[in-house]
């Protein structure tokens, strides 16, 4: 046997994940290094992604130019892995990157790719998926998942709630909000449902799936340890960083029009995507509870939110302090 095919067979398995310098893409690139993976992060601009390199040993994390918009950079990204992920997605649109394009079309090259090359694979899409809805942003994520479950059958497919965590865009959205605003805005009266998952939470699931303990083929759906409105949302983070604010129903169709204004924005807190993905519940089905293909059915306890948000909410409270100060002076 050569010494290069003995390296290979005792070198750790090699993981690329495309998206892996995003946030949910941090943790999983963590939590693959802390069990001893080599990760090849594939992203557009690799070049504002090395502060990435220090969550692994030297070498064991590597920089990869990829855009899922063209094959021949998948075939790249992919060469002599054993295992991809692909978390690639947007919440808006901008430039080049449209929901079909992003969601939909590139999650088909990269499923071609791969199953060209004869490697499982994992697809980030999200609840809420639906090919009738009226959300761009659902429909091209289930559009996704039809394409890639065509091509690649055994592929896993998870379906996040709302992520949360350090950097996420829900909680922190809400608490910026705050700084600058007398009163939060409840879309729809605020009665929208979520099921927030801890990003970690998210992380150690497909950690697991590299590892092969979840089933081919199966879609799994992750959501935390309580069902919250979107109000409960907003006042679970004014009551970790210390304030008060009014809240102010806000009408269906004035969300839709200010989401019309806001969306012309280059990054954009509300377009009118974002109101018509609000219209509908965001938590786990009751067919993927009775199946065990959730966190609990796979023997994860699911973070609390209230657990994990004063860990990085702090900051606000601090800022807050900070704004009054500058205020007395």
């Amino acid at each position: 046997m050569d010494t290069q095919t003995l390296n290979h067979r005792t070198s750790p398995k090699l993981v690329t994940v495309f998206g892996g310098s995003g946030f949910v893409g941090r943790h999983v690139v963590d939590a693959l290094a802390r069990r001893g993976f080599r990760v090849r992060v594939a992203v557009r601009k690799p070049e504002v992604a090395y502060y990435m390199q220090p969550l692994g040993n030297i070498g064991q994390i590597q920089l990869v130019q990829a855009n899922i918009r063209h094959r021949w950079s998948i075939e790249r990204a992919v060469k002599g892995a054993d295992y991809v992920v692909n978390l690639v997605g947007i919440l808006s649109e901008s430039g080049k990157q449209r929901f079909n394009t992003v969601h939909a079309i590139g999650a088909k090259h990269v499923a071609e790719v791969v199953a060209a090359a004869g490697l499982p694979l994992l697809h980030m899409s999200a609840l809420g998926a639906d090919l009738k809805s009226a959300s761009e942003y659902a429909r091209t994520k289930a559009e996704a998942e039809r394409q890639v479950l065509s091509i690649k059958p055994d592929a896993i497919i998870l379906r996040p709630s709302v992520v949360f965590g350090p950097e996420d865009q829900f909680f922190n959205k809400f608490s910026s909000m705050s700084r600058f605003s007398p009163f939060m805005p409840l879309i729809g009266g605020g009665k929208t449902q979520f099921q927030p998952v801890y990003v970690g939470d998210v992380a150690e699931v497909i950690a697991r799936a590299v590892e092969g303990k979840l089933q081919s083929g199966k879609t799994y759906e992750l959501g935390g340890a309580e069902v919250l409105t979107l109000r409960r949302c907003m006042e679970l983070s004014l009551e970790v960083i210390g304030r008060k604010r009014m809240f102010i129903n806000l009408p269906w169709w004035v969300a839709s029009l200010q989401g019309k204004i806001l969306g012309l924005l280059p990054n954009p807190p509300l377009t009118s995507d974002h109101v018509k993905l609000l219209k509908s519940n965001n938590v786990v089905s009751q067919e993927a509870a009775d199946a065990d293909l959730t966190l609990e059915g796979l023997g994860i306890k699911p973070q609390a939110v209230d657990a994990i948000l004063p860990s990085y909410l702090w900051r606000y409270r601090a800022l807050g302090q900070y704004d009054k100060a500058s205020l007395a002076r």
